[in-house]
């Protein structure tokens, strides 16, 4: 009956449709920022990656329409499959003039792959099923070895012409914040952020690090309760409620002159430095911690495989593999920290516990009726004595 009542549902809800208010954005990681649950996400993004997904999934929309492809098979992304897993509906490839088409705010009715504005068809697009998505990522996975050889052509290139730049002396800020006999926490929004700044919360209180969010790693950070103490990166995906913690502001300005967050601090009337130096944020942010002498940089969310940096855009990743050989050993992953951290007992944590079960013992046998009755006793004796010992004198 159960299963009947399922399929009717179902069936209902295909004649139906999903609806909801259309939030159009080509960029998905700023459109995340002002969707509110039930609406549906119009977006442009080729490929999705499981950060974007999961930004979506959070936000709870309704529907996401894709004006490209959303897992092109060019290799093995992991976004699609959740957003669909997750039971929203993902409707595939319906063209890049549906940006135009469909405006800001405009109630939309999706059946099947058709998208409506009342009763105008508006776009019209393939709506992805998981078996579909499993099928084309099973074979991206088979063709991965040409990616691989091109992905790592790349890197080669540009680690020839990087190398030198990457071990030169780089001017620092002149931050307040101080990096001495301390670690540094360096926060990026990416994979598992959330889990490990979760496990990683015993570590924090501890040894209390220099607390670094690279963009929306700033936000990551206030999810967690967290106040970041500074905030590095392009600025192009941090919130204005994170600036406005006093944080020190410090803007990633590549070698070429390239400041892309200049505009938004501007705007912000905040104050900030500049930090010059190559490669990705994440990068600069732990370049950055290394040189003001912190003890140990623990990474959380930082992209390290060659999926990842494909979800990111990039074609390679020499900037991130010289960065972490200049770093070497000062640098660690934050689920090796844990599972460091998380079997360690302290010298301090055991003598406090031994402490605590002898005033427990020392409270109770003091209040337990045989030592009284002992201390009575051992007075009873000592007065006989005392007097035994005057009568005889």
């Amino acid at each position: 009956m159960k299963g009947l009542l399922a399929r009717r549902a179902a069936r209902r809800e295909a004649a139906t449709g999903v609806t909801g208010t259309a939030r159009v954005g080509r960029r998905t990681k700023d459109l995340v920022k002002r969707l509110e649950p039930g609406e549906i996400a119009v977006i442009d993004h080729r490929d999705i990656d499981r950060v974007a997904a999961e930004s979506l999934i959070d936000a709870e929309v309704a529907a996401v329409i894709n004006v490209d492809a959303s897992i092109s098979g060019r290799y093995p992304n992991g976004g699609p499959i959740r957003i669909v897993k997750a039971g929203i509906p993902l409707i595939d490839r319906v063209g890049s003039d549906a940006l135009d088409r469909v405006a800001e705010g405009d109630a939309l009715r999706i059946v099947d792959g058709d998208v409506f504005r009342g009763d105008d068809l508006v776009a019209h697009g393939h709506p992805l099923t998981a078996d579909e998505i499993e099928g084309v990522m099973a074979e991206a996975r088979s063709a991965i070895g040409i990616e691989l050889e091109r992905f790592a052509v790349n890197t080669l290139e540009h680690i020839q012409r990087e190398a030198r730049l990457t071990f030169e002396p780089v001017k620092l800020p002149p931050l307040a914040t101080s990096f001495d006999d301390r670690h540094a926490l360096v926060v990026v929004r990416g994979h598992d952020y959330r889990s490990d700044l979760a496990a990683l919360r015993p570590y924090i209180r501890e040894y209390r690090p220099v607390l670094i969010g690279v963009d929306g790693g700033a936000d990551a950070l206030l999810e967690m309760g967290l106040k970041p103490e500074i905030i590095i990166g392009d600025f192009d995906s941090v919130s204005e409620r994170a600036v406005a913690t006093g944080a020190e502001l410090v803007h990633h300005v590549h070698i070429d002159g390239r400041a892309p967050g200049r505009e938004a601090l501007l705007a912000w009337g905040k104050p900030y430095f500049e930090f010059v130096a190559d490669g990705t944020s994440e990068d600069v942010a732990m370049l950055l911690a290394y040189e003001a002498g912190a003890q140990l940089i623990v990474a959380v969310g930082t992209h390290a495989t060659m999926v990842e940096f494909l979800d990111k855009g990039r074609q390679g990743m020499s900037s991130t593999f010289l960065t972490r050989l200049r770093l070497g050993p000062l640098l660690v992953d934050a689920k090796g920290v844990n599972r460091l951290y998380e079997g360690r007992i302290r010298r301090r944590d055991l003598l406090l516990l031994v402490g605590a079960a002898l005033l427990a013992m020392l409270a109770i046998t003091i209040v337990a009726e045989p030592l009284h009755v002992f201390i009575d006793g051992l007075r009873l004796t000592l007065e006989d004595l005392w007097r035994s010992i005057r009568d005889r004198i």
